[in-house]
């Protein structure tokens, strides 16, 4: 049939005059009556050449209204050809001429409700008039209406493939996944290898949160026609995934087959340093600050990493020129925050979001301006309760809340962990225990408020509230949850039990990760320091920079005075990817004091305990290195503090064994500090 048309249209165009003023029909030669179909062909083709005509001089109303006759024609001589009702419907659009459309189908429906070709025409009229879901303009009524239509079309014509598609296509803008999943479905059982519907029920999926089934579906796609918009579609659903190796990978292949895209080198690249291939992300980033030197997106990425790498200097160069591209861009201005924060330079943070704070403060905020200014006030919250400013977080924390009521759980939970760790926990109990009866489904609340329970002592109530959580809810996050609250109060068994249930639900390598480090610190406390080897090598295993880990497992050998060279190269290894980390330089110190180098030790002891100036372990250890090096006044000083920390510590963190050794410590230097005294007296 095609070739025909093509003939045809050869034909009526040969035919035509030089001139496109008025075309009559009579100057084209009569077409042979031999059949309908050829009659068909013959008005389908004029028909054409007027709609061709009239796009090149601007839809020229004559002309269309020529077009749109002969497409009729077409149409009453061959009914079953519903690609021309398409058509129909699109020049009516063109024309203007949408209510004459709609009327003459109705029309054509009251005489024959089976009419498939008017059904057509209102559908793909309502279509057009849906309007632009990524703009957020859809009407409804027409969406409806264009449903209705093709849901008649495939009770008639249940074979046709582009029906079972568009009402698909439109299920999904409804909002009705089940019904755009069988549609696209139906595709697939007509046509198994229609590569747009399998990618319709990619998006289908992706709509439901099943991302993994979507990218199943959008593999099978890309293994057969690995298109630029299904590779990109499977780079971002695995990177919605956090399956941020796969997502280079596609993206990968999506650059090769435009090699100059700048969008999908970027996607790359961020997928890259989501994927720790950090340096192949650098180079791909100064390639694109090459090609786009006015980007300051380029800049300000080269800025995060190599704040990431700890070349300082250099994330600050980067950082200075997207200033410069982007003068007062928010984005910027945040991550000047965080790299002083890398830095360690707290108060010069603080100060730094305080101006973001002030100069964005207005009457009246539009949605992302609000959402902003949450992010920027729980933020400082954050970097005052980092700092030791306990007062002036929970002062930020509750204006928080006063600025959007409907983070009432969050500003709670945020102020309760701010007086845990100031070491007030009656007053933690006083904000957390009428939050909890306010919101009783609320997670954070609950975790929070059986924590609380702990650090009182309070353990059986701290469990009988985690364990509500869990009846609620059994899944993964319920179960660590009340895994760690066993761990507060020492239920060992129970710990164990309840990491095995979560262990059952774990999705991706850093859920195992969580749970490995959690029975390593379980294995710890309870003494059993094969096992906490292996579980903290079995992290270190999956993921070799984990920092938490190497500190963890080097202070473990360190603190029972065991393979302390071995122990030196992990908690450096820790110290280095993390240089700020007070329990970190903490273990350092005390590394080098067991390797009988007490003024290496001194160096990173002061530093921890300006850190982590409310830790009695801390202290303790400073305490030591200070006497091993004559320093007795000092000594005692810092032996007193580790005490009193001791003594304001949650019921979970108390060590008896800890204390008595500290308090023996402490009287026989002031014995000796007394003696000293005495003796130097004349």
């Amino acid at each position: 049939m095609k070739g025909l048309f093509g003939a045809f249209l050869l034909l009526a165009a040969a035919s035509l005059p030089a001139s496109v003023g008025d075309l009559p029909v009579e100057v084209v030669p009569t077409p042979p009556e031999a059949t309908r179909r050829a009659e068909a062909y013959y008005h389908f083709a004029l028909g054409h050449v007027y709609a061709e005509l009239a796009t090149a001089y601007g839809n020229r109303g004559d002309l269309l209204d020529k077009a749109i006759e002969h497409y009729r024609q077409a149409l009453q001589a061959d009914p079953g050809a519903g690609f021309l009702a398409e058509e129909l419907a699109d020049l009516y659009i063109r024309a203007g001429r949408l209510r004459e459309a709609v009327e003459e189908a109705e029309a054509a429906l009251k005489k024959d409700p089976n009419d498939v070709n008017a059904r057509r025409t209102l559908a793909l009229i309502y279509t057009r008039l849906i309007g632009d879901a990524r703009r957020g303009t859809v009407d409804e009524n027409m969406l409806q209406k264009a449903i209705e239509q093709y849901e008649r079309i495939s009770q008639l014509e249940p074979q046709d493939q582009n029906t079972w598609f568009m009402l698909g296509r439109l299920y999904r803008l409804a909002r009705n996944s089940v019904k755009a999943e069988d549609a696209f479905k139906k595709v697939l059982e007509l046509d198994p290898g229609n590569d747009e519907a399998l990618l319709g029920l990619a998006m289908v999926y992706t709509d439901l949160g099943d991302r993994p089934r979507a990218a199943k579906v959008l593999e099978q796609v890309a293994s057969k026609a690995p298109s630029l918009r299904v590779l990109t579609h499977l780079g971002a659903t695995y990177e919605e995934m956090e399956e941020y190796a796969k997502a280079a990978e596609a993206y990968r292949k999506a650059l090769e087959l435009s090699p100059g895209n700048v969008e999908i080198k970027q996607a790359l690249a961020q997928a890259l340093l989501l994927s720790d291939q950090v340096d192949e992300a650098l180079k791909l980033y100064h390639e694109l600050a090459r090609e786009e030197p006015d980007d300051y997106r380029i800049h300000l990425r080269l800025s995060q990493i190599y704040r990431e790498k700890r070349q300082y200097e250099e994330a600050q160069k980067q950082l200075a020129e997207a200033k410069r591209l982007a003068p007062g861009n928010l984005e910027i201005l945040y991550n000047e925050v965080n790299l002083l924060e890398a830095q360690g330079r707290l108060q010069e943070a603080i100060a730094a979001l305080k101006q973001i704070l002030e100069l964005t403060e207005k009457s009246s905020y539009s949605q992302g301006e609000a959402a902003n200014r949450r992010v920027f006030l729980e933020r400082l919250g954050l970097l005052y309760r980092n700092n030791g400013q306990y007062a002036e977080a929970v002062a930020t924390f509750e204006q928080l809340g006063k600025f959007d009521p409907d983070l009432g759980p969050r500003v709670a939970t945020q102020i309760a962990e701010t007086y845990r760790q100031a070491k007030q926990f009656n007053k933690a109990l006083e904000v957390i225990e009428p939050a909890a009866k306010k919101y009783p489904g609320n997670d954070m609340v609950v975790v929070m408020h059986a924590t609380v329970l702990a650090d009182l002592g309070r353990w059986n109530e701290a469990i009988q509230v985690a364990e509500r959580l869990l009846k609620a809810k059994k899944d993964r996050e319920s179960w660590i949850a009340l895994a760690q609250i066993y761990e507060k109060t020492k239920r060992f068994d129970q710990m164990a039990r309840a990491l095995d249930e979560a262990q059952k639900l774990n999705r991706r390598k850093s859920d195992e990760v969580t749970i490995w480090f959690l029975r390593g610190v379980m294995y710890e406390r309870s003494k059993r320091y094969e096992q906490a080897e292996a579980a903290f090598h079995k992290v270190l295993e999956m993921e070799p920079d984990n920092a938490a880990a190497l500190n963890y497992l080097g202070y473990m050998l360190a603190d029972r005075n065991v393979r302390l060279e071995e122990a030196l190269q992990l908690i450096q290894k820790a110290v280095d990817l993390d240089p700020e980390n007070g329990a970190y330089l903490d273990s350092l110190g005390w590394v080098y004091f067991r390797l009988g180098q007490p003024e290496k030790a001194r160096e990173y002891l002061e530093r921890a305990v300006q850190k982590v100036a409310r830790d009695p372990i801390v202290h303790d250890h400073l305490g030591d290195v200070y006497f091993q090096l004559g320093e007795l006044k000092k000594a005692v000083e810092h032996w007193r503090i580790s005490l009193k920390e001791w003594e304001a510590a949650s019921a979970t963190e108390k060590d008896p064994e800890q204390i008595a050794k500290v308090r023996k410590k402490l009287e026989g230097a002031e014995v000796r500090l007394a003696r000293e005294a005495t003796a130097s007296r004349p």
